[in-house]
């Protein structure tokens, strides 16, 4: 039986608990420190809790959240937004995080990864690498919340990722993002063949079945937004995370 990390994304706007559908239209969808005190409860693997609105307003960390949520926090936590030195890098470390994801300035200051991974280590550091077709059709990593494109493929950002020591990626399809129509499985096939660092898979997920699809694909992992924020077909809004003997009968002993 091998177990996979389930892993809820958190997206925080103003310190507000929200969930995009194609990275656009935030909808709040709650308090992100209750959300994050049911999961807990849930006994969850790990959680990421990514600010979208420190990368869209150019803000540094919001590092009182950030402690108030380490405080709250009794599993592995990996945080993402607005970190753009090492020196920011270090203090959220020290607060109790567990891993930065980078995904803007992975980019832009690329030997800021490198420092971090020298610094802290490969496993401290997580890259997003969120992908969407351009104007002509060709997919490409996307950066600023997915709004400027940098060029790459998937497969060249993330070799270089894992070239400058990044320890794990996060491979997400923003057109499939709150969609709930199934992670891209040709992506999680596409970059895991090229690369040896852990795989994580977001965008899309709908049920216990898309989980089992992307590991075997070749994901390490999985992870969801709308689906532990939203309950059936309207969209309700519940805070939910399947039981471990569910997980056990559908996901690890298939995996």
């Amino acid at each position: 039986m091998k177990r996979v990390r389930v892993i809820p994304t958190l997206l925080l706007d103003n310190r507000k608990l929200v969930k995009t559908t194609q990275f656009k239209s935030p909808d709040y969808v709650g308090d992100p420190i209750n959300a994050l005190r049911i999961f807990n409860d849930k006994e969850v693997d790990e959680i990421c809790v990514l600010d979208i609105s420190a990368t869209r307003n150019r803000k540094p960390p919001d590092l009182d959240y950030i402690k108030l949520f380490t405080s709250e926090c009794f599993m592995p936590l990996s945080y993402g937004g607005g970190v753009t030195t090492l020196k920011q890098a270090s203090d959220i470390f020290r607060a109790g995080v567990e891993k930065i994801v980078f995904g803007t300035s992975a980019h832009r200051t690329k030997g800021l990864i490198a420092e971090v991974t020298k610094t802290f280590g490969s496993q401290s550091v997580v890259i997003s690498v969120d992908v969407k077709k351009d104007w002509l059709g060709r997919a490409r990593v996307f950066i600023v919340n997915g709004k400027v494109s940098t060029g790459f493929t998937p497969v060249q950002f993330a070799r270089e990722m894992e070239n400058l020591g990044a320890g794990e990626l996060i491979i997400q399809s923003i057109e499939r993002d709150g969609m709930l129509t199934g992670y891209d499985l040709d992506l999680v096939r596409e970059v895991t063949s090229q690369v040896k660092i852990p795989v994580i898979i977001a965008g899309g997920a709908s049920s216990l079945e898309d989980f089992l699809k992307a590991v075997q694909a070749g994901a390490s992992a999985v992870a969801a937004g709308a689906l532990f924020v939203y309950k059936g077909s309207r969209k309700g809004i519940l805070i939910n995370y399947p039981d471990q003997q569910v997980l056990i009968e559908n996901l690890y002993s298939k995996a």
